[in-house]
């Protein structure tokens, strides 16, 4: 009966809001799973509530399963996280909540968002890059275990 409900509630949409604070835990849960060094409850929860930081959830259900987190000044925004949680990756789930953060950024006046990614992280690549996103250069050994960190950049328009 709980796979029965567990597809049921799989098949739908997610819903994408701002996150509030009360989803630190929940987002951190989710940055842990898929991070080498994830962030904890109290930084999440510092981050949320900072003014210049803009955060969406994607909801299914009941369950927070993804989320974005960006910082925006002057005309440019920096995505700092993003991730979906592991048993919701590959569906697609992805690119609505970073279209929609897109959306929120420009209507926040950010010009150019840019964000870093591992350049072995091949899906979240393939994300960005279909999101219109361009490589601006790299970060050689930047990350945990010496991976180059792609920088990356789109024009909002």
């Amino acid at each position: 009966m709980m796979n029965f409900v567990t597809r049921l509630l799989s098949r739908g949409e997610p819903i994408i809001t701002e996150a509030r604070v009360g989803d630190a835990a929940a987002i951190a849960a989710i940055h842990a799973a898929s991070f080498q060094r994830g962030w904890g409850d109290d930084e999440f929860r510092q981050l949320i509530g900072e003014r210049a930081v803009v955060t969406h959830r994607a909801v299914l259900g009941h369950k927070l399963i993804g989320f974005i987190m960006s910082r925006v000044t002057a005309g440019e925004a920096e995505i700092l996280s993003v991730a979906i949680g592991p048993s919701w990756r590959g569906r697609g789930f992805a690119r609505p909540l970073l279209d929609l953060h897109l959306r929120r950024l420009a209507g926040l006046g950010a010009r150019t968002v840019f964000l870093e990614v591992a350049e072995h992280n091949t899906p979240a690549a393939r994300l960005y890059r279909r999101a219109g996103f361009y490589e601006v250069g790299r970060r050689p050994g930047y990350y945990d275990g010496g991976a180059t960190a792609l920088t990356l950049r789109r024009d909002l328009g």
